[in-house]
């Protein structure tokens, strides 16, 4: 690897975790990789913007979660013409881990909400303050702490499989 992309790795390193929640949580299993690289080249095209110094959390969230949002939004459009993808990858995260099937049950029910309810979830994951998560979103403190108490309900009907449809 060039010096370049040694920069951009220990740049984008931190965040990488992230990332990897924002794949599994707007992708099939089978599309992650790809929406993965998406974000990647997405933080590499934004870096200018920040310069040389370390990647603000906020920043790569929003950078992540947009483009995230945009490539959802294609892969919406191309399903609907009639191209799927059928293939399953094999969940990385999970591992030999005796959570991973109840961790795969959860990103599938994250991949059942609307974006920015997906969003707010993933944020929240991550540890991001309820502050913070309001300032992303344009929402006050309060309707953030609302929202996650309705979708921590719903997340838990979604994965224990009796949600009704609400």
């Amino acid at each position: 690897m060039g010096r370049i992309e040694d920069d951009f790795a220990d740049w984008l390193g931190p965040h990488l975790p992230m990332l990897h929640r924002t794949a599994r949580a707007f992708a099939d299993p089978a599309d992650q990789h790809d929406l993965l690289q998406e974000l990647t080249l997405a933080l590499w095209k934004a870096r200018p913007r920040v310069g040389q110094a370390r990647i603000e959390a906020a920043f790569a969230y929003r950078v992540a979660h947009n483009a995230a949002l945009t490539w959802r939004r294609g892969e919406t459009r191309r399903r609907r013409r009639g191209v799927a993808v059928e293939a399953e990858l094999v969940i990385r995260d999970a591992g030999d881990d005796p959570q991973g099937p109840l961790l795969e049950r959860l990103f599938v029910a994250i991949r059942q909400l609307a974006p920015v309810e997906r969003s707010l979830v993933l944020l929240l994951l991550d540890g991001v303050p309820y502050a913070e998560i309001a300032r992303l979103h344009g929402l006050s403190e309060t309707n953030v702490g609302a929202r996650l108490t309705r979708l921590r309900h719903r997340l838990t009907r979604l994965v224990e499989g009796d949600d009704d449809g609400l």
